[in-house]
C-alpha cells in the first residue's frame, strides 16, 4: 500500500537530520545534526517532497516517534519531511553495534586480529536475523512512502540489504546505494560467512546504480561481485571509464562522488568569536612561538591515533632539536562506547599521551595537549593555527577532516596523509604520503612537514583546498540523484 502523499525522492539512513532528548519537565528538546545528506536534502528544496526515513537511535527519539506516529515535527527538521523509524531497542541493537559496527566496519576497514576473531558463531547469526529485519523495517517503510517511480537513495553498511529487498517490493522504483566507508577487497570479504557474503552483495546489487567515495573502493566491490557470486564485470574504455556489474539478467551501474569540503560554511563557521576564544586558549596552551602538529579524530579504531602518538614520540627521540619547539594538539573524540573495544582503545590513546607528557615535558612545554571533549569551535580553531596536520588512518572511506585543514588554515598547513585514506585519491600529489603502519616513516614525515618553507607550504595549502571543494556536499547529493534518475 502506497501512502497518500507519496514522495518522490526518498533518502533512507540509520541516522536521520534530528534527534531528540527528554527535558526534565518530560518535554523533548530536538537537536539537529549536519553533514552532506543534510545539505543535500536542503539543497532539493522542502517543495520538492523528497522524505527522509531514518530509524529512531535511543528512548528521546522513540518518544517522539510514539507523540508523533513518526512523521516528525518539520519545525525540528528545518522544514525537511522526515519519518522516524520505532524499531525494537533489541532489533536496532544487534543490528547496529552487533553486525553494522561490530562485523561489516570490521570487514571493510580490515581491523580483525584474524588469529582470534572473528568467530561467527550461533550469537553472530542470531545478530545477523535482526540485521535482516532492520533492513526489512527500512524496505517496508520506503516501499509505504515512495510515488510510482520515485528516486530512492539508501546509505551506507547499516542497509545493505534494503535495495534488494526494495526491488521485491517495489520493482518500479529507481534505487540507488551510496557506501561510506572502504569496500573490502575479495580475500578479506570472503571471511563472512559464504552465505552472508552473497547476501549483502544481492542486496546492493538490487540498487541500479550503487556508488563509492573512490574508484578504489568501487573497484573492490566489483571485485567481490565477480569473485564471490560469479557475477560479469562490464568496463568502459580507459582507467576511469563507466563501470557495471551485471547479474542475474539485471545490471547495476557503480558510480564514484568524492564527498568535499563545504568551503563557504567552514570559512564562516571558523572566524566565529567561539572559535577566535579557543584558539586564545589553545595558544596559551601551547605556548608562544611553537609549531604545532595538529589531529582531529574519533577514537575510532581505524583512525590509527595511538601509531600516530607513537610518531610523535618518536620525532622528539630522534629529532631532540624538537623538544621545547613543537606540540602535539590532538584532539581524540571517545566513539562507540557502548562497545568494549573501543573504550579500551580510547584508553590507550590517553595513556601514550600521559607517557609521552611524563617523559619529555618540562615545566614550560606540555608536549601533547589531548581533548577529549567533542567540541566543533575547537576543532576548527585548532586547524586554523596547525602548522602540520596529522591524518594518518589504517583506511578510511574519504576522511573529511584531511579536506577541512586546507580550506580553514591561517597560514597554510603541511598534510601528512595516509595512502589508505580515500581523500588520498585527490589530495595525495600535495601531502606527504605515509604507510599508516611505518611509525618510524612517519616520524620522518612529521618532520619534514615542521620544517617545510613557508612559501611551499602556501602553496600546498591552495591547491589542496581548491581539490578538497571540488564536490561540495549539496552537490555531491545532487549528483548522485541524477546519476540514478538519468
Amino acid at each position: 500500500m502506497v501512502a497518500e502523499h507519496a514522495a518522490p525522492i526518498l533518502v533512507a539512513s540509520n541516522r536521520g537530520p534530528v534527534s531528540y532528548k527528554r527535558r526534565e519537565d518530560g518535554s523533548l528538546a530536538a537537536g539537529r545534526g549536519g553533514g552532506g545528506l543534510v545539505s543535500g536534502l536542503s539543497a532539493i528544496g522542502t517543495g520538492a517532497g523528497a522524505l527522509w526515513v531514518c530509524s529512531a537511535l535511543g528512548e528521546g527519539d522513540r518518544e517522539a516517534v510514539r507523540r508523533t506516529g513518526g512523521r516528525l515535527d518539520p519545525a525540528d527538521t528545518g522544514g525537511m519531511s522526515v519519518r522516524m523509524l520505532d524499531i525494537a531497542p533489541e532489533v536496532f541493537t544487534a543490528a547496529y553495534n552487533g553486525i553494522a559496527n561490530s562485523v561489516l566496519w570490521f570487514v571493510h576497514h580490515l581491523l580483525y586480529q584474524t588469529p582470534l576473531e572473528p568467530d561467527f558463531d550461533a550469537d553472530f547469526r542470531a545478530q545477523w536475523a535482526a540485521y535482516e529485519a532492520y533492513n526489512a523495517a527500512f524496505a517496508d517503510a520506503l516501499a509505504e512512502e515512495a510515488a510510482p517511480g520515485a528516486a530512492v537513495l539508501v546509505q551506507d553498511y547499516h542497509l545493505t540489504l534494503v535495495p534488494g529487498l526494495l526491488r521485491e517490493r517495489r520493482p518500479d522504483l529507481r534505487v540507488g546505494h551510496f557506501s561510506h566507508t572502504p569496500w573490502a577487497p575479495p580475500d578479506y570479504f570472503r571471511m563472512l560467512p559464504d552465505d552472508v557474503a552473497e547476501q549483502v552483495l544481492r542486496g546492493v546489487l538490487g540498487s541500479d546504480r550503487a556508488a563509492f567515495l573512490t574508484r578504489r573502493w568501487a573497484e573492490a566491490f566489483a571485485a567481490c561481485c565477480a569473485d564471490v557470486l560469479g557475477a560479469e564485470i562490464v568496463r568502459g574504455d580507459g582507467p576511469d571509464g563507466a563501470l557495471s556489474v551485471r547479474f542475474e539478467g539485471r545490471t547495476t551501474r557503480l558510480g564514484v562522488h568524492g564527498l568535499g569540503a563545504d568551503a563557504a560554511f567552514l570559512r564562516e563557521r571558523a572566524h566565529r568569536a567561539d572559535v577566535e576564544e579557543r584558539m586564545a586558549a589553545l595558544r596559551e596552551q601551547i605556548g608562544p612561538d611553537r609549531k604545532t602538529i595538529v589531529r582531529v579524530d574519533r577514537t575510532e579504531l581505524s583512525k590509527n591515533i595511538v601509531r600516530g602518538l607513537r610518531a610523535y614520540r618518536r620525532l622528539l627521540e630522534d629529532r631532540p632539536q624538537w623538544r621545547g619547539k613543537v606540540v602535539h594538539v590532538a584532539f581524540a573524540y571517545p566513539s562507540r562506547q557502548d562497545l568494549a573495544v573501543y573504550r579500551d582503545y580510547t584508553a590507550e590513546v590517553e595513556r601514550v599521551a600521559q607517557e609521552i607528557n611524563s617523559t619529555f615535558g618540562t615545566a614550560d612545554w606540555l608536549p601533547v595537549v589531548l581533548h577529549v571533549k567533542d567540541d566543533f569551535a575547537r576543532s576548527l580553531a585548532a586547524y586554523r593555527l596547525a602548522d602540520v596536520a596529522l591524518v594518518n588512518p589504517i583506511r578510511d572511506g574519504m576522511n573529511l577532516v584531511a579536506k577541512e585543514v586546507p580550506v580553514v588554515s591561517d597560514r597554510g598547513c603541511v598534510l601528512v596523509l595516509s595512502r589508505e585514506a580515500g581523500a588520498f585519491a585527490e589530495l595525495g600529489e600535495d601531502a606527504i604520503t605515509v604507510n599508516p603502519f611505518d611509525v618510524e616513516a612517519t616520524a620522518r614525515a612529521l618532520h619534514e612537514g615542521l620544517l617545510m618553507e613557508p612559501a611551499e607550504r602556501a602553496e600546498r595549502t591552495e591547491r589542496l583546498a581548491s581539490a578538497a571543494t571540488a564536490l561540495p556536499p549539496a552537490r555531491w547529493f545532487l549528483d548522485q540523484l541524477r546519476a540514478l534518475e538519468g
